[in-house]
């Protein structure tokens, strides 16, 4: 059954308002400030109050057009977004999400602005969206949900395993607890050994006899790549026989290539080529999964377009996008725009999860030239100040976080996945050529 006779503008099927200017903005959180503030590009900074506590679709009025946003909890819409809230006795509110969702690019084609964009209430109100039964709406929610759900599900799975990597590369190279532990050990009389044992497994010496001998063994042999103890420094106190450098001397930096609108719009091909936006697709919050443009070896020929090598880490290097100090992985030999650069680690220096994990505690805003369009420069970054240390405790971190990884990149192609096969359900159960109730039982 086709839903398309059934098609209602928005205006008939929830109420559009305008956001308001709140009274007090902060960039960060804050003890006061701790709601978000959201326009047409997102989030934006924090406030003190919240506007709307109910469920509610934000998307811009005034600067972005043609976003869509469901707030998590309180929030202030800014007076650059508009607020649609669904009439409920019409449409199922994730129902409105998914449907609107579908067409609210079709608002920038509505742009009135001439310097800055701007559509209007009435505007956005004519957009059209299918409306079938609700029962029909709440299982097509329901079948979207889940997949959205589980999505969800892996990203907060990631960020718990991200955040496990990242405490163990600031235990050992940023606080550097092993060493320390040693040296209070070497203090009390015990072990220095057994000391930085516990450090690394996170376990009090009482246990360490239970563990089995082989991973005793392998704890064993990592504490024994941390000194016993601490030397002054240009950059402090550091583990006794490590050293200082630059950036530089780990990896090697590779600025992205021009990519031209004729080479744009393809979702196939033999090289993903990524934008700063392909940061933001499901599953690549951390690798580089899937992009919204895909290259032929020809055209990356034609264009002389530079290949980045799997292990790369990606970031933004001008423009708003590198004030959020993202970091990506690369999964596959991959063609990046001028807008990003890559880092890949020298061999024999430091590894592919050491290099992500380093940069990833590094603000590169420190390094911001340019006022109003920020930008870093190469010289900059391999200048940047850090501890080397021998290369077999590189290769102890590696191993360590591979396998830590490895479950963070399982679970990004698993999402990756459900993403695109929401996106290819989502149209087809909108339209009616396939029945939520089918999708169940299939």
């Amino acid at each position: 059954m086709s839903f398309e006779s059934l098609n209602r503008q928005l205006a008939e099927v929830a109420l559009i308002t305008s956001g308001k200017r709140p009274e007090s903005v902060t960039k960060e959180k804050t003890g006061s400030h701790q709601i978000p503030v959201i326009g047409g590009g997102g989030e934006s900074g924090f406030t003190e109050k919240s506007l709307y506590s109910e469920e509610i679709l934000i998307t811009g009025r005034v600067g972005t057009l043609g976003k869509l946003f469901s707030p998590k909890g309180p929030c202030w819409p800014s007076d650059n977004a508009l607020v649609i809230r669904p009439r409920d006795s019409l449409v199922h509110f994730q129902y409105l999400r998914y449907a609107l969702g579908s067409v609210i690019s079709s608002a920038i084609g509505m742009n009135r602005g001439a310097a800055n964009p701007l559509i209007t209430q009435s505007d956005l109100g004519r957009l059209e969206i299918p409306l079938p039964e609700k029962s029909t709406q709440s299982l097509i929610a329901t079948v979207l949900g889940r997949l959205d759900d589980k999505i969800d599900l892996n990203r907060r799975i990631n960020q718990t395993l991200e955040a496990m990597a990242q405490a163990i590369f600031k235990s050992w190279f940023v606080d550097f607890d092993p060493v320390k532990a040693k040296i209070a050990a070497k203090q009390a009389g015990r072990d220095p050994l057994r000391a930085a044992i516990s450090a690394i497994s996170g376990k009090p010496d009482f246990e360490l006899d239970a563990l089995p001998p082989e991973h005793y063994a392998q704890l064993a042999a990592t504490a024994a790549l941390f000194p016993d103890e601490m030397e002054e420094s240009e950059l402090g106190e550091i583990p006794k026989g490590w050293s200082c450098g630059g950036l530089g001397d780990i990896c090697s930096f590779t600025a992205g290539s021009a990519f031209k609108p004729e080479h744009q719009g393809s979702t196939e091909g033999d090289y993903p080529f990524i934008k700063v936006s392909d940061m933001n697709l499901a599953g690549n919050e951390v690798f580089i999964q899937s992009a919204n443009n895909y290259v032929s070896k020809s055209q990356q020929s034609e264009m002389k377009a530079k290949l980045h090598p799997v292990g790369a880490t990606v970031f933004a290097k001008i423009g708003v996008a590198l004030i959020s100090n993202r970091r990506r992985l690369l999964t596959s030999p991959t063609i990046i725009d001028n807008n990003l650069m890559s880092a890949s680690p020298v061999a024999g220096k430091c590894g592919q999860y050491f290099l992500y994990s380093l940069l990833s505690t590094l603000d590169f805003n420190t390094l911001v030239s340019g006022t109003a369009l920020p930008y870093i420069n190469v010289s900059d970054l391999k200048k940047i100040p850090i501890v080397q240390l021998p290369s077999e405790a590189c290769r102890a971190f590696e191993a360590k976080a591979s396998s830590i990884f490895s479950m963070m990149q399982t679970l990004a192609a698993q999402s990756s996945t459900l993403a695109t096969t929401r996106d290819v359900l989502l149209p087809k159960l909108l339209s009616g050529e396939i029945e939520a109730s089918e999708t169940f039982e299939g």
